[in-house]
């Protein structure tokens, strides 16, 4: 599911793609009430904070708590920008040090190994089916299928998929990968953890056995970073990763996913704004065994500035916002 420094999950891509044709669309702005609800949604969730990690967009904004419970009084903009300092300044260095100290400082392999162990366990029951799930944990899984449905609905209305290569940087355990592959297309996924790869591969294969149609390219499971992907796509998808990268990374990690796409590339990403950076510190005070090692936020403008830089277009924007899951998507064409 995530990746970090320079680096997630990506496959290693081999396949040319046939020529397909994508239509042009205006990109359309965010509702103008987004930013009041952004508030409204940081005021609501400092009012009552159940206790454990649960990370927005991959794990950042929901990282509250899934037991126990925090009653802040808080009204009025000045009370949120009092808030808002105070959780800036408690910033959990201490914390975040000693779980970096367990990989000598290697935030990749931070990552990877939190996503082979506590990561792997917590996130497979978030994106699976199991009723073992509490209300933090369900409405995080019901945030990302949604994501996940609005780009299948994006490239149903652009023609389908069936026959274009389709590259998925960081599948997890194959939320997007798999219902792509079912629609025809030639996958090629894969996740810095080998536990969330072979989930992915195991599920794939439960619902052809189940009865779905196999396409004629079975799609291709691996372990890889991001670094390690090769080769040209007609699109690269990367959903829900760059919270694993920080800043001054995330202009390398479009560059190379953006080097990777003929056509299009389809990105999400927890945006940084006022309200959602203050409920990510609010989340970060409060960790648990299944807490990941760090969560970027990341401002749209910058993102957007790095497609234009590696000669992409933003074409269509949306955002998904429950109450712990926030992300924005971007789908972006080649100019």
């Amino acid at each position: 599911m995530a990746t970090a420094s320079a680096s997630a999950r990506a496959p290693a891509c081999r396949a040319a793609h046939p020529s397909q044709r994508t239509a042009r669309i205006t990109c359309s702005a965010a509702p103008q009430s987004f930013r009041k609800q952004q508030l409204a949604t940081a005021l609501s969730l400092a009012g009552t904070l159940s206790a454990a990690p649960a990370l927005a967009a991959t794990e950042a904004m929901g990282q509250v708590a899934d037991t126990g419970s925090l009653s802040l009084a808080v009204g009025g903009g000045a009370a949120i920008a009092a808030l808002g300092a105070a959780l800036v300044i408690t910033d959990p260095q201490k914390r975040r040090a000693q779980q970096m100290q367990e990989t000598g400082g290697n935030e990749l392999e931070a990552v990877k190994k939190y996503f082979d162990t506590a990561g792997f366990e917590r996130w497979n029951k978030i994106y699976g089916e199991t009723d073992e799930v509490n209300k933090v944990q369900l409405d995080i899984r019901n945030g990302h299928a949604q994501t996940v449905d609005k780009v299948l609905r994006w490239l149903d209305e652009e023609g389908g998929v069936e026959g274009t290569t389709i590259c998925d940087a960081g599948c997890g355990t194959g939320s997007l990968a798999i219902p792509l592959a079912l629609r025809g297309a030639t996958v090629s996924a894969s996740d810095i953890s080998s536990s969330m790869a072979g989930e992915a591969q195991r599920r794939y294969d439960a619902a052809v056995a189940a009865g779905a149609t196999a396409p004629k390219v079975a799609p291709r499971f691996e372990t890889m970073d991001l670094e390690s992907c090769s080769g040209r796509y007609h699109t690269v998808c990367c959903l829900d990763v760059m919270i694993h990268y920080p800043q001054d990374k995330v202009d390398g990690m479009v560059a190379h996913l953006a080097s990777l796409a003929d056509e299009r590339l389809i990105i999400s990403f927890a945006p940084n704004t006022l309200a959602y950076s203050i409920l990510k510190r609010i989340g970060e005070l409060f960790p648990g065994p299944s807490k990941a090692t760090r969560a970027y936020l990341h401002k749209e403008d910058d993102v957007e500035a790095a497609l234009a830089r590696a000669g992409f277009k933003v074409t269509k924007r949306e955002m998904t916002a429950t109450q712990f899951y926030f992300s924005r998507l971007l789908e972006a064409e080649r100019v």
